[in-house]
């Protein structure tokens, strides 16, 4: 038998009953005054009698110690004591450990983490294997990886368990299951798969594999935990120096039943002292937003930016979140027109955020072009486009961002549009009039903004890394310049680059995702750094840069030197309010996806539990107790009448 351990250790509150029960026996009986004819008998009650305490001496009865032994044994029994050492039933077993972000918060005092103790249990597990049965180790974060390959030496297996590391990723052990079933799916014999969890999923969906058991070991205790769940950064103006103004915006969750009193610090790169701070006090179970404003030097644009609560607490990870200096408030706008008077450089033109770049369609190819700026084209869609986000207006019939351009329609009534989206918001198109359109086809419903009927007059173009936008006729053949709802239009499209550009080249990203950056066109390939990941090389094409998946949160650099030097700061952040709720979770199964027992456990296979039987055990103490107070007395073995006689002298 191995270790044994309690799965409901407040069962033990139980023992506090044995003060009382000692109580019981060492407090005086009030006597009552009885006349008797001799006090002889009574001699050794004398003392008691005359004491002036209420309590006595206490005498080791037999009654009192199996009395004891029987609540001891019932309170050991609701605490549930299980050991070690018995065997998972199972022919072919996978054990999914997960190593999400929430498997770094720390356990106890000790300093060691959940991931240290699914480790343990995962050793457990292997060492619990039946003779012959084989085992593969799976790894669950966001994505599934096969960590050990199916195998019986079990040296391989718990190396491969040992090798595991927290990742900074959101949890989701839906594939891993999935891989783990697909894995023994093909195989014959006992299946079972073993998920090794501490329930803080972002994903909590249950889990199935047909046909297989599912058991889920579940680890780690209930801590208090405060989190940044979101992070923004933009540019402004301050309202008194009215100087150009870093502000960030940040969400703290306190995931605790009391208040959190925390300091909120941000740092720029390569500087020591902080560039804002303030403390807050988070409500229990909520959140409080803050807001930080510094005073960006020009050198410092592009710069990261770290943001940290402190002091720190029971996970580390999302104590920290990371932004982008952002660039000036002037938002770079570059239009390209093949047009004699534009209606959008008017709009433009008027709005004192934008600093305006004005071009021939030809003329993109061969300008020197912000590559974070934004890129209005007119009357024309060239195959590269630089600068980040992108609208085209009245592009010519044919392909143009993967949206099909048709024939021009005469008199399109305009119908419905898509209000929620960020560049139609706070406006109205009722009442507008377009003389000539060319439809577009735009793939999917979520790809049409505005609408005519059923043809589609504004459509979203967007690709990952880059906002792009299509209209479908010419601004000036309509009525629509001379409404505001064409400047909010315009507003719009130049607020949300603003947002993009404050953001990085590839917008908000999530740790576990890969990163996508628009870099200038003719870029071959560029160099990236970051935390955790040593200086690579990575291709481009078609003006975009893919950096496969980034697992640490930070600021990612990418550099290029072709056709001209530059660079651009990428920034990665967990962020993820359920992965920073490390209150105890439970993990479903799929009803029906286990053939046998398939609901979550605390514990596995291998551990047996002895509560039953100590539960007799203080049945019995307590029936033993009841036959020692109501048995018979023995009656002696020698006869009445010899008692009665004096003893004769030999």
């Amino acid at each position: 038998m191995g270790a044994v351990e309690l799965l409901e250790a407040r069962g033990l509150w139980l023992l506090a009953g044995l003060a009382p029960l000692i109580v019981l026996y060492i407090l005086k009986i009030r006597r009552q005054r009885v006349r008797v004819s001799s006090t002889w008998l009574w001699t050794a009650a004398q003392r008691d009698l005359l004491a002036k305490q209420p309590f006595r001496r206490l005498v080791a009865e037999l009654p009192l110690l199996l009395q004891i032994l029987a609540l001891a044994a019932l309170a050991v029994a609701l605490a549930r004591p299980a050991s070690r050492g018995g065997k998972i039933a199972g022919d072919h077993v996978a054990i999914v450990i997960d190593t999400s972000a929430s498997m770094g918060t720390a356990s106890g005092p000790s300093g060691a983490t959940r991931m240290t103790e699914a480790q343990r249990a995962a050793a457990d597990a292997i060492a619990s294997l039946e003779p012959g049965a084989d085992a593969l180790v799976i790894e669950g974060a966001k994505e599934a990886r096969v960590v050990s390959p199916l195998e019986r030496d079990l040296r391989h297996l718990r190396a491969a368990v040992e090798q595991l590391a927290v990742r900074e990723v959101e949890g989701d052990l839906a594939p891993a299951v999935a891989l783990a079933a697909d894995r023994l799916r093909t195989l014959g014999g006992r299946r079972r798969i073993v998920v090794v969890t501490d329930g803080a999923l972002a994903h909590p969906a249950p889990l199935a594999a047909a046909g297989m058991d599912v058991q889920v070991v579940t680890v780690g205790e209930a801590r208090d935990n405060a989190a940044i769940v979101r992070v923004d950064v933009r540019s402004g103006t301050d309202a008194v120096t009215h100087r150009d103004q870093a502000q960030v915006f940040a969400m703290i969750e306190n995931y605790a039943a009391r208040p959190r009193d925390a300091f909120v610090t941000l740092t720029i790169d390569g500087r020591d002292e902080p560039a804002a701070s303030r403390r807050l006090l988070v409500p229990p179970n909520d959140k409080a937003p803050v807001v930080l404003t510094f005073e960006p030097r020009r050198e410092d644009e592009g710069l990261g930016l770290r943001l940290q609560i402190a002091p720190g607490d029971a996970l580390p990870l999302d104590d920290v979140a990371y932004g982008r200096v952002p660039g000036g408030h002037k938002m770079p706008v570059t239009l390209a027109s093949t047009a004699a008077r534009s209606w959008f450089e008017r709009a433009l033109a008027s709005d004192p955020d934008v600093d305006l770049q004005t071009i021939t369609a030809a003329q993109l190819a061969t300008v020197n072009v912000d590559p974070e700026a934004l890129v209005i084209v007119e009357g024309a869609c060239p195959p590269g486009i630089p600068g980040h986000d992108v609208v085209v207006v009245a592009p010519p019939p044919g392909p143009c961002f993967g949206i099909d351009v048709g024939g021009a329609v005469e008199q399109p009534q305009l119908t419905s549009w898509e209000a929620g989206d960020p560049r139609l918001r706070f406006l109205t198109l009722d009442g507008v009039h377009v003389a000539r359109a060319t439809p577009l086809l735009a793939p999917g419903g979520g790809a049409s903004l505005v609408r005519a009927g059923t043809a589609t007059l504004v459509a979203d173009a967007s690709i990952p890394g880059r906002t792009a936008t299509l209209i479908g006729f010419d601004v000036g053949d309509s009525d629509w310049p001379l409404r505001a709802s064409f400047v909010l239009f315009v507003r719009n499209i130049v607020e949300l680059a603003k947002l993009h550009r404050a953001q990085g080249g590839a917008g908000p990203v999530r740790t576990g995702d890969p990163l996508r950056v628009a870099v200038p066109d003719g870029v071959a390939e560029v160099r990236v750094e970051g935390p955790g990941m040593p200086d690579h090389e990575v291709s481009a094409r078609g003006g975009f840069a893919v950096v496969p998946a980034v697992e640490r949160a930070g600021v990612y650099r990418v550099r290029w030197t072709a056709p001209h030097v530059g660079q651009v700061a990428l920034v990665a952040n967990l962020t993820s309010e359920r992965e920073s709720d490390v209150r105890p979770g439970s993990v479903a199964v799929e009803p029906g996806a286990a053939a046998g027992d398939a609901r979550p456990r605390r514990n596995a296979d291998a551990h047996h539990e002895w509560g039953v039987w100590v539960a007799i055990a203080a049945a019995f103490f307590l029936a033993f107790d009841v036959w020692w107070l109501t048995r018979r007395p023995r009656r002696s073995l020698v006869p009445t009448a010899d008692r009665d006689q004096p003893a004769r002298a030999a």
